[in-house]
């Protein structure tokens, strides 16, 4: 009988040490598909996304942008400095007030049938300011863009980063009430912006110089 209970016991053991290397084995497996779909969705956002330079007349909801705006500022930044100056505009009356000072210094720009404004018709912009007394500001302010044009695309809405804007608005003297409405505080520059918009078009990828990529041994 005693021979029978240690064969007994040693059988129980022996399946369920089985049974726990399998339940692991499933659980690393689930982990190791999770872990590689959260891969592949993000090479997925990063590879797909393109500049939308025409836009749906529907605006981007201001709790989204929070989303996109957290986004941004959770980029990495040098010693976390968090060396930029955002601010988003997403008032009709601002958008299209700059756009028709833009209109009467560049009359050219009205003429295209499709022109609505000067953020490429977007309903949404960020402006980006610099930090002037920290030399790697720019890379930072990059970082922060990059990271919400990234999660903009992954939740459907286009964007396009505009440097011509906000040049337009730093040395437009006309244009010097709104660029003072931005509330850019002394010390840092306004450097670019970001126009976000549901996108009206689909535009192929343009193709990448894989040649400038060198591995240095």
């Amino acid at each position: 009988m005693k021979r029978i209970k240690q064969m007994l016991t040693g059988a129980s053991l022996f399946l369920l040490c089985s049974c726990g290397a399998q339940i692991q084995k499933e659980i690393q497996t689930t982990k190791s598909n999770v872990g590689e779909s959260k891969a592949s969705a993000v090479i997925e956002t990063i590879m797909s996304r393109r500049s939308i330079r025409q836009y749906k007349p529907q605006a981007v909801n201001r709790d989204t942008m929070q989303i996109i705006l957290d986004c941004g500022i959770n980029a990495p930044n040098g010693q976390n400095k968090q060396s930029w100056e955002i601010r988003v505009v997403d008032n009709p009356e601002f958008i299209n007030g700059i756009t028709e000072i833009y209109k009467k210094e560049n009359p050219q720009a009205a003429e295209d049938p499709k022109f609505k404004n000067m953020f490429r018709n977007a309903s949404t912009v960020v402006f980006i300011a610099n930090d002037l007394a920290y030399d790697l500001s720019q890379i930072d302010c990059g970082l922060l863009g990059e990271n919400m044009i990234l999660s903009a695309w992954s939740m459907g809405i286009g964007s396009c980063c505009l440097g011509g804007p906000t040049r337009f608005m730093t040395s437009t003297p006309a244009a010097a009430e709104y660029l003072k409405r931005l509330d850019i505080p002394e010390g840092y520059q306004l450097l670019y912006c970001i126009a976000f918009g549901y996108p009206d078009e689909a535009p192929a990828a343009k193709s990448r110089n894989a040649a400038k990529v060198k591995f240095i041994d």
